[in-house]
């Protein structure tokens, strides 16, 4: 037995470990997120989202209080909590507020994410701030005041919802910027995830294989037309389960791609997940693949 699995049997035996787990997650209003969410609720879990769409947007569907109804109604507990990610007190609030309700957290989800695809002459300060403050400075925030929590946790678990490490100079010519906050976010992942390996603790980032019909790709990144190049986010959502699923040694400090975890666990049948007017021939491999 190795001293991770030591460590996570100890936790098992003075805890319990509980068959629905507790999750926190920033986002999940809508699209990659809220498709995880009301995925994990099926199996029953607790789903704390802190998330800033408190009322209706025209051109985001969805609020927080639909996605907790949303988690509610497949079978989960849901704590909708309105809050912005960049304000580190309200994280701090947000995430004992969530280990206050449902006795602890024993999964961190980092859904929030801020884009824009503009590089140096292009891209203002203001939209540079914004993405680093919520991708990678709000990474770090949530990581940071959840780290108690999950330490205390029978199987504590993290998932980022970033890209692989693997830099090439096409990403930084197109937009550095952007670039930059999403590894930021997998290398704080995968930072946390090596100091506390020991601890049994698995963090691990989760990247498509292709684009992903949401509203953010579809207002920033590839238009209406762009859909029909998607996968729907419930490709995600599965993949997600299944990374979580993992022990600690498998899972700790990898960098995940949905297709590829799916085609690990048996899957080979890859219509379900299609966008309408979408084909297999037609679909585009996102960024940073």
């Amino acid at each position: 037995m190795t001293e991770t699995e030591h460590n996570a049997e100890q936790r098992d035996a003075e805890r319990g470990a509980e068959a629905a787990p507790t999750i926190f997650m920033t986002g999940g209003s809508r699209g990659i997120g809220l498709a995880i969410a009301t995925k994990l609720a099926a199996g029953g879990a607790k789903v704390a989202l802190m998330a800033k769409t408190d009322t209706p947007d025209p051109r985001l569907p969805g609020t927080v209080h639909t996605a907790a109804a949303q988690i509610e109604e497949a079978g989960g507990q849901a704590l909708p909590i309105i809050g912005d990610v960049r304000d580190d007190v309200a994280v701090g609030e947000a995430i004992a507020r969530t280990a206050e309700r449902f006795g602890g957290i024993d999964i961190v989800v980092n859904n929030a994410s801020a884009i824009a695809l503009q590089g140096f002459g292009e891209l203002s300060m203001k939209r540079y701030d914004l993405m680093q403050d919520i991708n990678a400075r709000g990474t770090f925030s949530v990581l940071s005041h959840a780290r108690e929590h999950l330490l205390k946790s029978a199987r504590p678990r993290v998932l980022t919802l970033s890209p692989p490490l693997a830099l090439e100079p096409q990403w930084l010519a197109e937009y550095a910027p952007y670039t930059l906050s999403k590894f930021a976010m997998t290398m704080l992942t995968v930072g946390f995830a090596e100091q506390h390996r020991a601890e049994g603790v698995a963090a691990s980032c989760l990247w498509p294989q292709t684009l992903i019909a949401t509203a953010a790709v579809q207002n920033v990144v590839a238009g209406d037309e762009g859909m029909k190049s998607a996968r729907r986010p419930e490709i995600m959502a599965d993949a997600a389960a299944r990374v979580l699923s993992m022990s600690a040694d498998e899972a700790n400090g990898q960098c995940f791609v949905d297709e590829a975890v799916l085609r690990d666990a048996g899957t080979s049948d890859f219509s379900q997940y299609l966008f309408e007017g979408a084909t297999e021939e037609s679909l585009e491999k996102d960024l940073f693949l």
